[in-house]
């Protein structure tokens, strides 16, 4: 819904004699009939007028300019509506009633506007519970309109809930805010909600005319709409812009004045700039995007016309029928359904990434005009490159064939240049039938054939079998891994070992990501993908219990030994702390994983 609907100079609203009321205030709505853009909104509250079945609060949510003010008070014009015939709520406001030029001037005793941005606590609210129990002064219902309801505070939202859920029965409350999830669902699940949508750009071009023509005022069709699209889906913006137009043109509005006004890049220069970008024609872009920066357009906005021009384009070649759209220009018709039918959706879709990413920099950058053109840049570049399946399809036919036969992907052999490489392939446009389609939008120039050096083959690394965890370790070692390896010895407990798959449980402290590791690993050091899983069943030792086992026994057979055993005997205070066993490997290690007591003060064997 907008904030200028379609009524006349002489609406609801007066002024002074020969006051000057700005568009926006001029052409405000004043009845349901006048609203633009917000059809479900009146035929819910058309059908609910109809039955009786009036809500007690109303939420009315959407984006600035949209009119969420203004529906409030023809809301409660509507509650209010009193003719000489008629005495009930109704939405036919064709006849103005007793309090609806009251109402629409925000001057009725029993309609209080409130603008909860500057009053914000619960004194205010406690104000409003307070009057709620008195009767309307003369009209049929108390009205309470809070716009900007999400900066109430929690308290003043909380002192609100109880007469909000049972209000008195000759009280409403009509609700608005731009910021819907701010209000708390205890205050929405007691309100009826009207999501009021942005005006599409062609309603407010129709719109825009209207209100002209009314005005006097001769009017641009590109000019109208250059500012339905800087309105963004508000009437009030759009209204304020063309307020502002007309004061810049004193009393014409043209393309051209809009433009400067707006720093906005033209659209005609803007399909040139993207044909040359296509094209991939770094001077012809970098020069025509010098010449609109002179002219006054902003760096960021022409990246982002450009951004809007390539989405217009790919979405014409979905659906042609969006050439209708009344916001566009004569040019963007033609020319973007010529694109549309020449370039591929992967291209396009390319350049859309593209630009995305190059109008933050710009903006964010100390030197935007710079920035700006090495975007371009990027994107020209980018125009030479063929995507990954026209690559493949120039592949097919990129060797010569006798007689100029046709090549794989369709495209005629060339006698001049039977060795082309598969990007000059690539450039070729594509025939009007389908085939690869390219951002290359005219003739290349045959490429000389280069010399491309046969890739040297590459020697398969050999496979390792691994029959044990013990070749696993040994695998570790010869990788000089040694943290992994100590890792493997004290965590790892083997339950199956096969080729290519390994079942293992862990002790309690492994660290997290040992089998990870271990999976990686084992690939890369034996040259074959592995399957490593954490076992339910028990385990078996780990290495180094395994390698503490046989070190205590060596230590009992080694005190067993009868010529230790007269050492020992002859010897008092004596102790065994090392045995050298010859087939026990890495004896160093051992002896750092497995502490051996001190001999203090005492004779060492």
């Amino acid at each position: 819904m907008s904030e200028a609907g379609n009524s006349g100079p002489e609406s609801l609203e007066t002024g002074k004699a020969g006051a000057y009321r700005v568009l926006a205030r001029k052409y405000r709505p004043s009845n349901f009939s006048e609203l633009i853009g917000q059809e479900p909104m009146v035929r819910t509250l058309t059908n609910a007028f109809a039955t009786g079945r009036i809500a007690q609060a109303w939420m009315l949510t959407g984006v600035r300019g949209v009119g969420k003010t203004t529906t409030a008070r023809i809301l409660a014009r509507a509650l209010n509506y009193k003719t000489a015939t008629v005495d009930q709520p109704s939405v036919d406001l064709s006849i103005p009633g007793e309090h609806c030029q009251a109402i629409m001037e925000g001057r009725h005793v029993d309609v209080i506007e409130m603008d909860a941005a500057s009053h914000t606590g619960i004194d205010d609210i406690r104000d409003i519970i307070d009057r709620v129990r008195y009767a309307p002064v003369s009209a049929r219902y108390k009205v309470y309109i809070i716009d900007e309801v999400h900066m109430l505070s929690t308290q003043a939202f909380n002192g609100l809930l109880k007469t909000l859920e049972e209000p008195p029965p000759h009280v409403k409350f009509i609700f608005a805010t731009t910021e819907i999830r701010k209000v708390p669902i205890t205050v929405l699940s007691r309100c009826q909600r009207f999501d009021l949508r942005r005006i599409d750009a062609g309603a407010l071009v129709t719109h825009l005319s209207s209100i002209a023509a009314k005005e006097g005022i001769s009017v641009d069709d590109d000019a109208l709409a250059m500012i339905a699209r800087a309105a963004e889906g508000s009437a009030r913006d759009s209204l304020s812009i063309l307020d502002q137009a007309i004061a810049h043109g004193s009393g014409t509005v043209s393309a051209d004045a809009v433009r400067a006004m707006l720093g906005l890049a033209d659209r005609a220069r803007i399909i040139d700039l993207f044909e040359h970008v296509m094209k991939g024609d770094v001077a012809a872009a970098l020069a025509e995007f010098r010449a609109q920066y002179d002219t006054g357009a902003d760096p960021a906005a022409v990246l982002t016309d450009l951004a809007e021009f390539n989405h217009l384009v790919t979405r014409l070649r979905f659906v042609p029928s969006a050439a209708d759209d009344a916001s566009l220009s004569e040019d963007e018709r033609r020319r973007g359904a010529e694109f549309a039918g020449t370039l591929s959706v992967r291209v396009l879709s390319r350049t859309w990434q593209m630009l995305l990413k190059g109008i933050p920099e710009v903006q964010s950058s100390n030197r935007p005009v710079s920035a700006a053109e090495m975007v371009l840049i990027r994107l020209a570049h980018a125009a030479d490159l063929p995507t990954l399946d026209e690559a493949l399809k120039s592949l097919e036919g990129a060797g010569p064939l006798p007689n100029g036969a046709p090549r794989a992907n369709g495209a005629p052999a060339n006698p001049g240049n039977g060795g082309a490489s598969a990007v000059a392939q690539a450039r070729m446009p594509a025939s009007t039938g389908g085939g690869a389609q390219t951002m290359r939008l005219v003739e290349a120039q045959p490429v000389s054939e280069a010399y491309v050096p046969a890739p040297e083959p590459v020697a398969e690394a050999p496979v390792v079998p691994v029959k044990s965890l013990a070749d696993i370790v040994a695998l570790a070692d010869a990788n000089r891994d040694m943290a992994f390896k100590v890792l493997l010895k004290r965590c790892v407990r083997p339950v199956r070992i096969e080729p290519g798959r390994l079942d293992v449980t862990l002790t309690d402290d492994a660290p997290k990501m040992l089998l990870n590791d271990l999976t990686s690993k084992l690939r890369a050091w034996t040259g074959r993908n592995w399957l490593v899983s954490l076992s339910k069943e028990e385990g078996g030792q780990t290495l180094a219990e395994m390698e503490t086992t046989k070190r205590e026994n060596a230590f009992s057979d080694a005190k067993s030994d009868p010529t230790v055993a007269a050492i020992l005997a002859r010897f008092p205070g004596a102790k065994i702390i090392d045995v050298r066993i010859p087939d026990v490997p890495d004896v160093e290690e051992a002896k750092a994983e497995v502490p051996v007591e001190p001999a203090a003060d005492d004779d060492e064997i």
